[in-house]
């Protein structure tokens, strides 16, 4: 398969030329699934600026600035996906059905594609491997791992949202918007199958908790993203350099 990683001494503003490539574009439509729907981001919020002033803890991971910040940003929300995932398939709840494995296995592949695809087209400034904490999820009952996959797919789509207007580089900013735009709805159709198997044959897929009364889901700005994902990482995280 084809790498996707870019040269080491690719400056930042080019990071992403390699993604205009229709070719290197086709692997990752296969890989996150060619069959999702194209949405167009919501490009409603902005970034606070109420962290600025927190003490930073030297040994947190940075996640960097410009569009390598907020690639990274997704970076580390798919790495702790994909890290739950593959350990809702690989000790499975009891009782769990045939078709809530595969359901579970389906995401767990999409969200390990979205996870490399980051890193590779992050390459050299791609961040390092994030240690999960999963301490408080209870794998062997089924509402545990259900109500814990609906927090993460809930919250992923909503980073999304909120992080599309962040991208600064308008060459290869827009083609990430377009990418972020195909994985943003595989997360939202995995939010409304996890929403489905809580409460089979309700209204909840699209409840009014992320759906308001314009027809538009929520959005939130990367601090507040972090720090409802940060109980489930134990990797210290700097996002201070994000763009506001």
């Amino acid at each position: 398969m084809q790498k996707l990683t870019p040269k080491a001494d690719q400056q930042e503003n080019g990071l992403g030329k390699h993604l205009l490539n229709p070719i290197h574009r086709r692997m990752f439509f296969r890989y996150a699934g060619a069959t999702a729907a194209v949405t167009t981001l919501l490009l409603t919020t902005g970034c606070d600026d109420d962290d600025d002033d927190t003490m930073i803890d030297p040994m947190a991971v940075d996640l960097g600035s410009g569009d390598v910040g907020i690639l990274n940003y997704a970076y580390a929300l798919e790495q702790l996906e994909a890290a739950f995932y593959t350990q809702v398939v690989a000790t499975k709840f009891s009782g769990m059905t045939a078709a809530e494995t595969q359901l579970f296995t389906d995401i767990r592949d999409h969200e390990i594609a979205h996870r490399e695809f980051f890193k590779a087209a992050l390459g050299q400034k791609a961040i390092p491997a994030l240690e999960p904490d999963f301490s408080k999820i209870n794998f062997a009952d089924r509402t545990s791992v259900l109500t814990t996959a609906k927090t993460f797919e809930d919250l992923g789509v909503s980073a999304y949202n909120g992080a599309g207007q962040l991208f600064t580089d308008t060459g290869v900013g827009l083609d990430y918007l377009v990418l972020a735009g195909k994985i943003v709805s595989v997360e939202a159709r995995h939010a409304a199958a996890i929403r489905d198997l809580i409460n089979p044959k309700s209204k909840d897929f699209s409840g009014d908790d992320v759906v308001d009364a314009n027809g538009l889901d929520v959005a939130r700005t990367p601090a507040e993203v972090l720090k409802l994902a940060a109980p489930f990482i134990k990797t210290k995280i700097n996002a201070n350099n994000l763009p506001k």
